[in-house]
């Protein structure tokens, strides 16, 4: 094993599948010249070249077009958003093209695409430049949408996610590329749709994605020093969801709390929430527990994006709500 930052891992991964696979290419706003504007391209330039390395102008409408076009004549493109609040400018062609064309042409094409960015809030941004939007893109059958947590995972699910010959929506942060974390010095990959027990427990299910699930553990040591235990599951990947994990973790612990960093209606929590009294309403001793930001955009003042951001305590509130304890 290796200790490297997360942006390493992303770069690793896409520098390891170009090597593998020459219709692979990147295309995006300063991935070329720049190294990436959070510098997870950088030297790839330098060894694949201008052909397969493209800065874009700042386009995502067009750019994203270029990718469907491409990959339906059988290139692999790797689309990055300098943040996915960019990509709402190129949705048409991700929800419209990407997403529909492989049923519309009655599987004459498949779209190997990965769109992937920043998501979510990355400090005093503003609220155009702080919003999640996993579940809007989940809500759309065609896409597969991955939020790693770690450098480990990170590089493991975006190796599949560009093996994938269906579009895929890899969802990063900001606030995560200098995250450290330990990745195998060997090939690996770690397929979609298949969640990931962080930590074993037997008194409550934290079910969580993406960098906000630190909360969830600063939370859960927290809790255990009142001997309350915490099972977390990182999703890894939203769409398509596992499921099974969470109900069968459920199903263990009699109580669920869902953490997200996005805005509450209609959001990934609330899925969870419907299949869990779905699928696990008799093993349910209380009910489910989600833990969003506040139903407002961003604000900019400190003061005010802390209390709009969930955190630990926010966490260890609900943990304790859902176990009937003060």
């Amino acid at each position: 094993m290796k200790t490297i930052q997360f942006r390493e891992a992303i770069c690793e991964a896409m520098s390891e599948e170009m090597r593998r696979d020459y219709t692979i290419y990147l295309m995006g706003e300063e991935v070329a010249e720049y190294n990436g504007a959070y510098k997870a391209s950088k030297g790839m330039l330098d060894e694949f070249g201008a052909k397969r390395v493209i800065d874009t102008p700042i386009a995502e409408l067009g750019f994203a077009g270029i990718a469907a076009g491409s990959a339906m004549n059988g290139l692999r493109p790797i689309v990055e958003f300098m943040t996915f609040n960019f990509s709402l400018v190129g949705i048409d062609q991700i929800i419209n093209n990407a997403a529909k064309m492989r049923q519309m042409s009655g599987g004459q094409f498949n779209m190997p695409i990965v769109f992937r960015g920043p998501t979510a809030s990355a400090g005093q941004l503003g609220a155009t430049h702080s919003q999640a939007f996993e579940n809007w893109f989940a809500n759309t059958p065609g896409l597969k949408v991955v939020v790693p947590s770690n450098p480990y995972d990170a590089k493991g699910l975006l190796k599949s996610a560009i093996r994938d010959n269906d579009p895929v929506i890899f969802m990063e942060s900001e606030q995560m590329y200098g995250d450290k974390g330990e990745v195998p010095e060997g090939e690996y990959t770690i397929p979609l749709g298949v969640a990931d027990i962080k930590r074993e427990g037997t008194d409550v299910t934290i079910v969580s994605f993406g960098k906000i699930i630190k909360e969830a553990y600063i939370a859960a040591d927290e809790l255990a020093k009142e001997n309350i235990s915490c099972e977390i599951i990182d999703l890894r990947t939203v769409r398509p969801m596992d499921y099974d994990s969470i109900i069968k973790s459920v199903q263990k612990t009699n109580r669920l709390v869902v953490l997200e960093e996005a805005w509450p209606f209609a959001s990934v929590a609330s899925e969870i929430t419907y299949m869990v009294q779905e699928r696990a309403f008799d093993y349910l001793d209380a009910p489910v527990q989600r833990i969003t930001t506040a139903d407002t955009p961003a604000p900019y003042s400190p003061v005010l994006l802390k209390e709009w951001l969930p955190n630990a305590q926010d966490v260890v509130k609900a943990v304790k709500k859902v176990m009937y304890k003060k």
